[in-house]
């Protein structure tokens, strides 16, 4: 009887997180997660079915992660629009440790948003976590008195998301933390009086 198959899963998701970010779903080879998750290829087959499964899991970590970041703001702030900022000005503060990599996320989606349909929706869902996220805030501030007059939640939301895909786009062509700086700045003078 084969022995069940032990390891750490949030550092192989970690690891291959790293591997699927540097070359893209379509250049990251089989040997390459081998490689990058120090598992045999039988192990990684077991785990997680194929190497889409394994990048479906990376997806769902990552993007767990995001929302998580996005909600620890939100919680810790004095109020929603605070915590967008913080959240927004972590993003430009991050983008100095992606080397020019980019959103995982966004990066599926250019790559193969179009051609692959299950990842495509795996995208939109947790871009659809996000952006509620965003509109709840969003809503909360406007209850609170604290948002701009006459503002709409949902199509602010959808102005943040295109926003944050913005930026995820100009991080990776090298622009400076300055320039990503003054973007939010613009951005988010929206939201208030």
């Amino acid at each position: 009887m084969a022995r069940p198959v032990s390891f750490d899963r949030e550092e192989v998701l970690g690891r291959a997180t790293r591997a699927f970010w540097e070359r893209g779903y379509c250049a990251t080879s089989v040997s390459d997660l081998v490689e990058a998750t120090q598992l045999q290829p039988g192990s990684l087959y077991a785990a997680f079915d194929s190497k889409q499964g394994l990048f479906l899991a990376v997806l769902d970590h990552y993007a767990q992660q995001t929302v998580g970041r996005l909600r620890q703001r939100l919680a810790e702030a004095n109020d929603p629009l605070q915590g967008i900022e913080a959240f927004f000005n972590g993003l430009v503060a991050e983008r100095a440790d992606r080397r020019r990599r980019g959103c995982l996320l966004v990066n599926t989606v250019l790559e193969m948003g179009r051609t692959n349909s299950e990842v495509q929706g795996r995208v939109a869902r947790h871009f659809g976590e996000i952006e509620t996220a965003l509109r709840n805030a969003l809503e909360r501030a406007r209850d609170d008195g604290v948002l701009a007059d006459g503002r709409s939640p949902a199509v602010l939301a959808k102005f943040l998301m295109t926003t944050i895909w913005g930026l995820r786009v100009l991080g990776s062509t090298g622009a400076s933390a300055r320039d990503a700086g003054q973007v939010v700045t613009e951005a988010l003078s929206v939201l208030r009086d």
